[in-house]
């Protein structure tokens, strides 16, 4: 029996699929969570054996970071509308075995977490190909908490106490990190940053937690364009962000 938890802000369309996939034999569906602090209470109580998680703005790098410490043998897949490259990349690279679009067939979504609590993956084509069309760029530890604290709007004062280092050396990461990235200043750096984190929203971290507890990115990825036919509606596309032009500074 497959014990699967479902985490969803959407009371009516998680009614739906509770009532799918209570039909399903061999499934057992536990008490759906609303919240991110109910789905980690749930996990901890219930161990299940699949979560599926919809891709809320409460599910960030941090929570998908912490989730991979507390289950050790229950599998993730996220369920979404859509879903960046860059943070598909980086739920893969955290342990999701698949990403479930909202809007396919009940059918194909039964067969989803069927296929993924088998042992398989769960990734669509186009997602994976846009995998091949992206550039990935390595981060240190350090690197990579200063992005994500650039990411929630931090200043460079306040990254320097919360990293528990100068404003200075702030300053000469951010210099290296517009480099090593490719952009021209830390707008720029904070959008990639955020989208390589969240959907859209990045809760501040808590004052006076120690520099090695800030999730950090392993990595950057970044979509470069691609030649070719333009894409057809049926083939979803993830959109890069919108950057104006702005001067460089720190």
């Amino acid at each position: 029996m497959t014990r699967i938890l479902l985490y969803s802000d959407e009371p009516i369309l998680s009614k739906g699929l509770e009532s799918v996939l209570r039909q399903v034999e061999g499934f057992e569906l536990l008490p759906t969570c609303g919240s991110v602090p109910c789905l980690l209470d749930q996990i901890a109580r219930l161990t299940p054996d699949l979560v599926l998680m919809d891709l809320t703005p409460e599910v960030t790098f941090g929570v998908l970071s912490e989730m991979k410490h507390a289950l050790a043998h229950t599998k993730i897949v996220l369920w979404v509308n859509a879903i960046s490259t860059e943070l598909a990349f980086q739920a893969m690279g955290l342990g999701v075995r698949g990403i479930l679009r909202k809007t396919l067939p009940t059918e194909l979504q039964v067969k989803c977490l069927q296929k993924v609590q088998a042992g398989e993956l769960w990734f669509e084509k186009a997602l994976t190909d846009s995998f091949l069309c992206a550039r990935r760029v390595a981060l240190t530890q350090r690197e990579g908490q200063l992005v994500s604290l650039l990411a929630q709007g931090l200043k460079n004062k306040e990254i320097a106490t919360t990293l528990m280092i100068s404003e200075g050396t702030v300053k000469v990461y951010l210099s290296r990190l517009f480099q090593k990235v490719g952009v021209k200043d830390r707008f720029e750096l904070a959008l990639f940053g955020l989208k390589n984190l969240t959907t859209g929203q990045l809760p501040l971290g808590e004052k006076g937690h120690r520099p090695g507890a800030i999730p950090g990115l392993r990595s950057i990825v970044l979509e470069r364009p691609v030649g070719g036919p333009a894409a057809t509606p049926e083939t979803p596309r993830f959109a890069t962000p919108i950057r104006p032009p702005v001067q460089r500074h720190y």
